[in-house]
């Protein structure tokens, strides 16, 4: 197969509040809440969807918010940090911002050549904003409280720690089509192949002797890459397949189709379908305005709506 994968669709964590990751990534982080709906495999439990005002694959970050979650333990064979695209123009904006809001945010050296500033959100998870010129396309979502000018621009890169990294580089190079960009330390960043700069990039940190990282509120679930359609998702199966991987068959989660494995430092991958997209069930305008239910659960809306805590969207007038 000659396809390769051209960047990150989503990222996927899990939070605690449904209330405060609302406020923080919607309210402070001025992302567009692009879809409510509930998690698949446990329909009492919220699924967002956070990203531009598109929902454009490469800006979509999602949470699993389970009140009362405890907190996932750092280490190796997990996401280490999940990072914005900024433009150069906005750190002075996002640092005073961050400070403001009584967010702790450290202005770390810069990393090949591009400004980075670093901060936890409130379950602890690490976020980074990477000044960068190199951003693909975004949609600004015009009602956030963050100016346009200074708008997250979609994922810059995720970055795993792996006790050995080498595997995972020959999946990334020899099989999904990435290319060894630039190494720094104990840090080794690839790029998908193609013009575009978003969400692309993703940095391999070999940390052997760290402890095996444990799942909970502050980590990232999985990482999913970016595949143009079914067909070609199918395809990347069989060949994961046939390399030794245990894939998951296919997943419609409805606004795009899934499948999923470990590589191997640990970490979950999915390939996930842009089409349908996340107005396959409700207009543009309307993006996150209700709560949104796979057809396999609707019959019991009531039921899960008398679950759910009750959440408001943060609006630009609410928060500074």
């Amino acid at each position: 197969m000659n396809h390769t994968i051209s960047g990150l669709h989503h990222v996927t964590a899990i939070a605690s509040d449904p209330q405060s990751n609302l406020d923080f990534y919607v309210g402070l982080l001025g992302l567009r809440l692009v879809k409510r709906t509930v998690n698949f495999d446990d329909p009492g439990t919220y699924h967002f969807y956070f990203g531009d005002a598109q929902g454009t694959p490469g800006t979509i970050m999602t949470f699993f918010p389970w009140p009362n979650a405890r907190r996932g333990r750092r280490g190796t064979g997990e996401v280490e940090a999940t990072a914005f695209a900024i433009s150069p123009d906005s750190v002075g904006y996002w640092l005073e911002r961050l400070k403001k809001n009584n967010v702790s945010a450290e202005r770390k050296p810069a990393r090949f050549g591009e400004e980075v500033i670093r901060f936890a959100d409130l379950d602890g998870m690490p976020l980074e904003l990477v000044a960068s010129a190199a951003a693909g396309e975004t949609q600004p979502w015009t009602d956030a409280a963050v100016p346009a000018e200074h708008a997250l621009r979609g994922f810059h890169s995720v970055s795993a720690a792996l006790a050995d990294y080498a595997p995972t580089a020959q999946l990334l190079t020899e099989t999904f089509g990435y290319k060894l960009a630039q190494e720094a330390g104990n840090r080794f960043r690839f790029v998908a192949a193609g013009n575009s700069g978003l969400a692309k990039t993703i940095d391999l940190l070999h940390t052997p002797g760290s402890a095996r990282a444990g799942g909970g509120a502050g980590s990232v679930h999985h990482i999913a890459f970016s595949v143009p359609d079914d067909e070609q998702q199918l395809a990347w199966r069989n060949q994961l397949i046939d390399l030794g991987y245990h894939v998951s068959p296919v997943m419609d989660r409805t606004y795009f189709h899934s499948i999923y494995f470990r590589e191997p430092g640990g970490v979950l991958f999915e390939f996930a379908t842009n089409p349908p997209g996340f107005t396959y069930d409700e207009p543009l305008n309307e993006l996150g305005t209700n709560l949104r239910l796979p057809p396999q659960v609707e019959a019991f809306r009531q039921q899960i709506e008398d679950v759910l805590q009750p959440i408001t969207i943060p609006t630009k007038e609410s928060f500074l």
